[in-house]
Formats: structure tokens, sequence, C-alpha cells
């Protein structure tokens, strides 16, 4: 998945084909000191997103090491390009490219369609991997070596739903891509929808191809539903669907966005194209602070979508790696829970501190810039945030507002 999103939270919750890069030398694993494996989408339809990922990581390893690193070596780092779903050939080249360098611990991918891709082979090298944003319901709990930052799609559709029904949104239709990520959000947004009194007119069963490019018979039959509001669930595909909308005579400032496409539209659209639309994105608003540091690692960011949940589970790694005393794959799993708080202790804000407790012989809860709960039994946060952003004339979101809240496990 490549996509870029920004909204107010509710919380209920690589270049080239196969290439890699490394900060230091890593070529020799754990044995070594602690290597960060990242596979990130720079290429495809949520190229968009890597920007910020890549700087989120590099402010992370950055301030491991200027707290006296991991278990006093330099914490180091590979990475490759896994492209998104429609490439599967570049998700499976970029991960083994990382595999090769033997990492102790990998961040990424952030498409929930790109794990599934590719998480087997991750676990099968007993390397333990957390995603920033893959956020499909079926990924909680698939697998010991998996985790995340981010809250599942159930709670990032439940807060959708009922903040459109409690626009008094009657008819809904939704417009969704065929993708795992897709449909698992579509069916929860139409399910707290129309709970709450809403009608989805159109959208509820169906989806389209996500290498659509004309979406003038979608647009038409939407259109024909005569919908009060429209839920886009895409990525890249959003602008050409947006588009087609205008040319149909749509009224776009009654649209609501996700994750995937909640992001700055200055440049795309005439001004107050969508003025008062909303979107939800999973995760912590970061703060100014923050995303000025992530700026400073890498220039080119444009946006902070899941900036936050990229440095967390980095600090995460290298926390749980100084915990169990080694930086192997199959020690930073078994610690991760514990320095995340499941187990209780101390709460902690950044890398150093966290490192004089555990040093202490403290059992320490790791409190990041997510806001995040400790993993829960199936690997996901216990609690999360989820933004819920409003549209300007300019057609770039701002926050609005956030809440926090538990993710379920039934």
């Amino acid at each position: 998945m490549c996509a870029t999103a920004a909204v107010a939270a509710l919380t209920l919750a690589l270049s080239g084909c196969g290439s890699s890069s490394s900060s230091g030398s890593a070529s020799s694993g754990a044995s070594s000191g602690f290597v960060l494996g990242a596979l990130f989408p720079q290429t495809g339809s949520l190229a968009y997103m890597s920007p910020q990922e890549e700087g989120a990581v590099k402010l992370a390893l950055k301030d491991i090491n200027d707290a006296g690193g991991v278990l006093g070596k330099k914490a180091t780092s590979v990475s490759a390009d896994t492209s998104d779903a429609d490439h599967a050939d570049q998700n499976t080249s970029g991960t083994q490219s990382v595999l090769s360098k033997k990492p102790s611990a990998i961040i990424g991918p952030a498409s929930s369609s790109v794990v599934k891709n590719v998480y087997k082979e991750i676990s099968a090298a007993k390397v333990p991997l957390i995603s920033m944003g893959a956020t499909s319901a079926s990924l909680s709990g698939v697998d010991p070596y998996f985790f995340r930052t981010v809250a599942p799609d159930s709670v990032q559709g439940a807060v959708l739903g009922n903040v459109i029904a409690q626009d008094g949104v009657q008819k809904l239709a939704i417009a969704s891509f065929n993708d795992d990520y897709g449909t698992g959000l579509r069916d929860t947004i139409a399910k707290t929808a129309e709970a709450a009194g809403v009608d989805v007119v159109y959208g509820a069963d169906q989806a389209f191809d996500p290498t659509e490019t004309n979406f003038s018979s979608l647009v038409s039959t939407i259109k024909a539903s005569n919908p009060d509001a429209i839920a886009i669930i895409a990525f890249d595909q959003t602008k050409a669907l947006i588009k087609e909308m205008i040319s149909q005579g749509i009224d776009t400032t009654k649209l609501y966005l996700v994750d995937g496409n909640t992001s700055d539209y200055s440049d795309t659209f005439d001004k107050g194209t969508l003025k008062g639309v909303t979107g939800t994105i999973p995760g912590a608003h970061a703060t100014a602070d923050f995303q000025k540091k992530v700026k400073s690692m890498e220039s080119s960011v444009k946006d902070y979508t899941y900036a936050a949940e990229t440095y967390d589970g980095v600090i995460l790694f290298a926390l749980a790696a100084q915990k169990g005393g080694k930086a192997d794959g199959e020690t930073i799993q078994k610690n991760l829970l514990a320095v995340s708080g499941a187990n209780g202790g101390t709460k902690c804000k950044s890398y150093k501190e966290c490192v004089a407790l555990l040093k202490d012989g403290k059992d320490i809860e790791y409190v990041g810039q997510t806001g995040i709960g400790p993993f829960n039994k199936d690997h996901d946060p216990s609690s999360a945030n989820i933004g819920v952003y409003k549209y300007g004339e300019d057609n770039k979101p701002v926050f609005d507002h956030v809440q926090s809240g538990k993710v379920s496990t039934d």
C-alpha cells in the first residue's frame, strides 16, 4: 500500500526494485549490534507516505545513538522499497533484500496487503515485524512475530461510521477499491453507519479494481443512487475519482475520506473543492516539535501520517533488545510486550529515559509519540488514537480533535 492521509483523532481504537541502503556497517546482523530493517513504499500508489516514514526512522536511530546506542553499540539500518500490493514481485524482492542483511527487526510495510504478502517469510527468519500502518482487522494475532503500532480498521471504521451518522447523513454511498484494506474498512463503516440509521444506498457490497483509471461509470452509478454524502476508500486513485465527480456535477464538499487518502490536495484541485470534507487517520496527531524534527531528517516530507507510529516502532525494538540483553530477533520478539508496558512498569517517554530505568532493573512502559497503550494479546495497541480532520478552503486537512478508547480483542 502506498498512501497519504490526515485526520482528527478518535481513539477506540526505494528507490529502485529491491534496492537497499544502510547507515553504517550492517551486513552481519545482530552479531554486529542492533540492525534495523526498514520496508518503505518508495514507489507505487503509497509513495507519498515514504518520506515521513524514512524521516521518522532516521530520527529514531539518531535519538537511540545519541543515548548510547543499543547494548553499547551504534544502531544501524538497511532498507528497501516494497512498493504496493499491485507489485507483489517488489514486495518480495524488497523483503528478501533486507532479510539478506540479517536485520535484528523490521519496521514496515505500512500496507496491510503488502504485509500479508511478506510476513510469513519474515517470521520464518525469526525476525519481529512492526507495521506502522497496516490496519486490516484480519492481521490481529496473525503471527507471533507480527506487531503494529496502529489500531486495526475496525476502530477507524467504527469512528468514521459514527461521525457520518452524527453529521446527519441519511443516504451514504461508498466508493471503495477491492483490496483487503479497502473492503475491510468499507464493511465496518457500512455496518456502523447502518446501525446508526444511515441508509447505505451504494457500495456496501461493491468495490472497484485498484488499477482502474476511468471512473466515469462508477461515478454515474453513485450519482444515480442520489446520496447525501460519499465515503471514498482508496489511495492515489482518489484524485481521478474526485475529478470525475466534479465533471459529473457531484458536490465534492460532502465527502468522507480515510487514512489512505486524507491528504494535502492544495495543488490538485481548485480552492474550496474539498471545503468541509472530513477525513480520519488512525494514530496520533504529530506535535509541531516532532514534525520539525522529522522534517530535519527528511526535507521532502509534506505530511506526517504514520510518522509517530514509525518512530515508536523503532524505539520499541531497541528497548526490547536492551531489556533482553541481545540484539537478535528472537530476543527482541520475546521482550516487545514487556517494554510496551504489557506487564506494568514505570512510564517513560524517551529512549534515553527508558534505558536508564532498564539499567536500574526496573520494568517500563514506553509512552512515546503515538500515545498508544501496551500491546495486547493480539499484538495490537490496547488503546489507540483515530484522528478526525476537516478540510479548509485551501484543500488541506486540518486536525480537529482526538479521542481515546480501547481496542477490542474479541
